[in-house]
């Protein structure tokens, strides 16, 4: 088995495109499962296809699917990898209120799934796995305590959240139980220019530059008072991957330890394009989740001092960084309409 192979699940999100991208810069050959789809979803991915083919080390994709216990164990039994990072999952909260059902059997049962075929094919082998469980902040929900460490108390507020809290502790129960070197990841909001663009986050960026361009002329959201503990998504990947070389698994906050409202994320958004949000920004009740987490913020005072990671990138920075990208998009688009080339509709409200 090769010391420097991965599996991986949710390769072509936000968090799987980083974290592939870490790991080929390390020499490992990375597979990565992916849903069959009538259309292509892999556009994180093709900077790393061109540079994996430069590279000694690859990446190749396979189908596959949390909610096909056979399709894992078939992959896990053709590449035997040395690691096993599970990111897959129904990851948008406002979402699980509509798919509550979709949302526990992919981000719950399917992380149970995926530990069954690793526990199978570590005791036909006989040799050890290491595997990441993503685990999350949203765990928390109606905080026991602030800061959240390791040892809070979680009381989800969402079907994600709680789909994430048996995904955890199925995760923690096969670690005592089959002596698998398994840790859990508990991660507070990690953003970037990748993040999908239905998160609050990307949205804002995103209206930010279409609003500057004159591609759009208002911006509506849900709570702006809610807040989290963010940082970004690069810096996080690293902790996933110094998780599964420590000597002894176990389960870590990671965060900044810093906390900032949906307000303060739009005002250092449009300040950045010289804009006043309250100009543009309009509170829409559709956006409101029928059970709301008011604060999330995050010690990572155990992952500092047990693996030595810290956090990079800053609040200001991470927020400039997605505007400034989002503003180029739109400059893009916007020069493209002016040539009288067509595009997608985009609604206000986006």
């Amino acid at each position: 088995m090769n010391s420097k192979r991965a599996l991986m699940t949710g390769i072509t999100g936000q968090d799987g495109s980083y974290l592939a991208e870490l790991l080929l810069s390390k020499g490992y050959e990375v597979h990565g499962i992916i849903r069959r789809a009538s259309s292509f979803n892999t556009q994180r991915l093709d900077s790393l296809y061109q540079d994996s083919h430069e590279d000694s080390a690859k990446m190749f994709l396979h189908y596959g699917d949390l909610a096909d216990a056979n399709s894992l164990a078939k992959l896990m039994g053709q590449i035997k990898p040395a690691e096993v990072y599970n990111l897959g999952a129904q990851s948008h909260v406002r979402v699980s209120f509509d798919q509550p059902i979709y949302t526990a059997d992919i981000t719950g049962v399917g992380a149970l799934r995926l530990l069954e075929v690793v526990r199978d094919f570590q005791e036909t082998n006989g040799e050890q796995v290491r595997y990441y469980q993503a685990s999350s902040s949203e765990m928390y929900g109606k905080v026991a305590e602030t800061p959240q460490k390791e040892s809070t108390p979680f009381y989800p507020r969402s079907p994600y959240g709680a789909a994430k809290v048996y995904a955890h502790w199925i995760t923690v129960n096969y670690r005592e139980s089959y002596n698998l070197h398994a840790s859990c990841g508990i991660l507070f909001n990690h953003e970037s220019p990748r993040r999908g663009e239905t998160f609050v986050t990307r949205k804002i960026t995103r209206a930010v530059g279409r609003i500057k361009c004159g591609l759009q002329k208002k911006l509506y959201l849900g709570n702006l008072d809610a807040q989290r503990d963010w940082g970004f998504a690069g810096d996080y990947v690293k902790a996933m991957w110094l998780m599964l070389q420590q000597e002894t698994p176990d389960d870590y906050v990671i965060a900044t330890g810093k906390t900032f409202s949906v307000r303060a994320f739009c005002e250092r958004a449009f300040e950045r394009v010289d804009l006043d949000y309250r100009d543009f920004v309009e509170i829409d009740p559709r956006y409101f989740r029928p059970t709301e987490v008011d604060l999330l913020l995050g010690d990572p005072t155990k992952a500092h001092q047990a693996m030595g990671w810290k956090p990079q990138v800053s609040f200001e920075e991470l927020v400039d960084m997605m505007t400034d990208h989002d503003l180029e998009m739109a400059r893009q688009q916007k020069t493209l309409i002016d040539a009288g080339h067509s595009l997608p509709s985009a609604k206000d409200d986006l």
